[in-house]
């Protein structure tokens, strides 16, 4: 039988030779492959005594186990060359600046919107909030809005498949209004609130969006005048847009949900007069909606754009820049 420490020696040396793994292999089959030598050994086995045989097998084993274990370990040492001379490759200098991630910021709208709530907070109006999916009831009748009011076609307004508990159709809130209701539903007079929030309309193009933001108000008292209304609204103009040099004028109008009603427009320096909101005294029939005696309650309310407010502030265009999402524009508000 061969010198098992030769070929355990010779094993040893062909190990350390092999550059790479695939090299490794190769010699591993030398030996322990089908072919290998320590396998021509054991085969070899079958023509020996039996005393010899177990012998003979207990040192090959050995020798076996041997070879083994140099190629386990020259695995590992070609394993570990190969990772370092990645990490070299790819070396990274840790002196160099880090990269930023860059800093979001506050959309123009809501900028507008966290405005609008500090400026009337400040004045004691509180804010308020609720569901753009509303009831027929809420959103419309009452409003004092009839069943045939435009508002209500499925031309200009939002359903959605569901029914309310009576069987009404529910609808994306076409205003904030709704929220008045509940709101005074709620609470005792005196009553001073805003509410802002989104509101769907079926209308698209550089000033309207099927999606938009609006800021409804509500004063209600006992002894509430249009004198109020545009008193609180003029100052509020005046604020915004942080200018004294503002004028400001209430022209006639209608809404079913107010009585008198006014549009109010602002003036630009080329003389130009653009509408900006919708007021007016609350009618009876809201009033008693709000579950108030309008022989005893009275009051105003109102409601502005969001996006048009923001526009006339920063000198925007078109609409549709507030929903694009282009950071070009968005960057110029950070």
């Amino acid at each position: 039988m061969q010198d098992l420490d030769a070929i355990v020696a010779d094993a040893a040396a062909q190990f350390a030779a092999a550059s790479d793994p695939a090299g490794l292999e190769q010699v591993k089959a030398r030996f322990l492959g089908r072919q290998g030598r320590l396998t021509e050994l054991l085969k070899g086995l079958g023509r020996l005594a039996p005393q010899d045989k177990r012998e003979a097998g207990a040192r090959i084993n050995q020798a076996k186990d041997a070879i083994e274990a140099m190629l386990v370990e020259r695995r590992a040492e070609l394993a570990r060359a190969a990772l370092e001379a990645r990490l070299a490759e790819e070396a990274l200098d840790v002196t160099l600046p880090g990269r930023d991630r860059g800093r979001g910021s506050i959309h123009p709208v809501i900028r507008t919107w966290q405005r609008i709530e500090a400026i009337f907070r400040s004045i004691g109006f509180d804010v308020a909030d609720g569901p753009e999916i509303e009831t027929d009831w809420y959103n419309f009748t009452a409003l004092n809005n009839p069943e045939n009011h435009p508002a209500r076609s499925m031309q200009d307004t939002f359903y959605v498949e569901e029914k309310d508990s009576t069987g009404l159709p529910l609808l994306l809130r076409t205003h904030t209004s709704p929220m008045q209701v509940r709101y005074a539903r709620m609470h005792r007079p005196p009553i001073k609130v805003i509410a802002p929030g989104r509101t769907y309309r079926v209308d698209s193009d550089a000033t309207h969006s099927p999606m938009f933001h609006q800021v409804e108000g509500l004063w209600i008292d006992e002894d509430i005048s249009f004198a109020d209304l545009k008193g609180v609204y003029t100052d509020f103009l005046r604020r915004f847009f942080e200018t004294d040099d503002l004028r400001v004028r209430f022209r006639p109008s209608f809404f079913p949900f107010t009585e008198p009603s006014a549009e109010i427009d602002m003036a630009f320096e080329d003389g130009r007069w653009l509408e900006i909101s919708g007021a007016g005294q609350v009618h009876p029939t809201v009033v008693r909606n709000f579950g108030l005696d309008p022989e005893r309650y009275i009051g105003f309310a109102f409601g502005s754009g969001l996006e048009r407010l923001t526009m006339l502030r920063y000198g925007i265009g078109d609409l549709r820049l507030f929903f694009e999402g282009d950071l070009r524009f968005l960057r110029q508000f950070a």
